[in-house]
């Protein structure tokens, strides 16, 4: 039996991520930056307002307020000579006494160096009378104040936000280097199966697997393609896995891991490839199956056909997988101890992944867990516990019950609500 460090470094050393491709920024959210993006001009590029108010030499303000430039008694009187709005191509020169009306955004007149905000102003008719006082640069943003020539605006490796979107606008960058998700394609095996909007019959169950792990496989990052239900039949099998593994950078196969089905399967995977089906000391999801197909060595998965089990195997297995080919420094789970709430069982000589329900202590901030699958007499294969989840209880391979108020690791899930 494989350790679960073993069956891991043997997925993870066949990430392979995609090519960077050059994307369009508002298509970038969320992924890796591949380039260097480096600044070509100032940002601003030109001397603006940062508020609503008027354009100004700091030298003409003053009111004896300790905030103009020079501090004498009584109010100034100054002419409004015109009005710079936002956008404004029209070039305008202030002179010494007067004041120009400016919108927030708009470029500064030559010869102002401050802006006097609305409120610090009594406007009578076309003149204004200061009651505050401004220095040089006061409510001004200079010219690259935000960004310089040769700065570099977003680094690779860096994940492409909101922010990082803005960024890239406002130095002019339509098109981005990004790592783009992998794909991924996913198919469930069983002629037992059947698609969710048909009648079951007996000995026929609904086909979760492939929605629920299409969802984890978008949940991890990855572009995933869900082909659906396949016939173990090998010819038609075979051509389904060639028709992925030529569009693909991971497929996952869930179903009969195990058992007589899986020589079917394994024999059409061998056709294609390398793939080991074995067992990995872990629970759920004992036995699983892993190997490179196709051309291009594609990693691909197999899976169980039980949903909970198929489901933690992904957690573990496959979503490193993918969080490293989208170029992520830390692919795994975060993982904190937790105090356990009630008692738990587990199966020696097996590392157990575990349902649980992750709380913390409002008074002392301590995290606590009460597990959902692996108590006493609790089965594994229950599909509605794993819903409720928001975490894994991790359990040693040496330890076969864990008592109320021990603690245990727990691994993070995806946040719901």
């Amino acid at each position: 039996m494989r350790s679960v460090e073993e069956q891991l470094a043997l997925v993870t050393a066949a990430a392979v991520a995609p090519r960077p491709v050059r994307v369009s920024i508002s298509e970038a959210q969320g992924l890796l930056c591949a380039e260097e993006v480096v600044a070509e001009r100032p940002l601003p590029s030109f001397d603006q307002a940062a508020i609503d108010g008027y354009a100004v030499r700091s030298v003409d303000i003053r009111v004896g307020d300790g905030r103009g430039s020079d501090d004498q008694e009584g109010p100034t009187t100054l002419p409004v000579v015109g009005q710079i709005t936002a956008g404004s191509r029209q070039p305008t020169r202030l002179q010494p006494g007067q004041v120009v009306r400016v919108d927030t955004g708009a470029p500064l007149p030559t010869l102002a160096d401050a802006v006097l905000p609305v409120g610090w102003a009594d406007q009578s008719g076309r003149n204004i009378t200061p009651t505050r006082g401004v220095r040089t640069g006061d409510y001004v943003r200079r010219i690259g104040d935000d960004v310089q020539p040769g700065d570099v605006a977003v680094r690779a490796g860096a994940i492409i936000g909101p922010a990082q979107v803005g960024l890239l606008a406002s130095v002019g960058r339509a098109k981005v280097l990004v790592h783009p998700k992998p794909r991924m394609s996913v198919i469930s095996v069983g002629d037992e199966l059947l698609d969710v909007d048909a009648s079951p019959g007996t000995g026929q169950v609904y086909d979760v697997n492939s929605y629920a792990l299409t969802a984890a496989g978008r949940d991890a990052g990855a572009d995933v393609h869900r082909v659906g239900i396949t016939s173990t039949e090998p010819a038609h099998l075979r051509e389904v896995l060639e028709g992925q593994l030529v569009r693909s950078e991971i497929v996952v196969v869930s179903g009969a891991a195990g058992g007589e089905a899986t020589t079917r399967i394994r024999q059409v995977m061998a056709a294609l490839g390398e793939i080991e089906v074995n067992r990995v000391a872990m629970h759920p999801g004992s036995v699983q199956g892993f190997g490179r197909l196709g051309r291009d060595e594609v990693p691909t998965f197999l899976l169980p056909s039980n949903p909970v089990s198929a489901l933690v195997v992904f957690e573990i297995m496959v979503r490193p997988l993918i969080r490293i080919a989208l170029g992520k420094r830390q692919p795994m789970r975060r993982t904190v101890r937790a105090r356990t709430v009630a008692p738990i069982s587990s199966v020696e000589g097996r590392r157990g992944y575990l349902r649980g329900q992750l709380m913390r202590d409002t008074d002392t901030g301590e995290y606590l867990v009460r597990a959902l699958g692996g108590a006493q007499g609790a089965s594994t294969h229950l599909l509605a516990s794993l819903a409720e989840a928001n975490c894994l209880v991790v359990i040693d391979p040496e330890i076969s019950s864990v008592r109320a108020g021990d603690e245990v690791d727990v691994m993070f899930l995806a946040q719901r609500g």
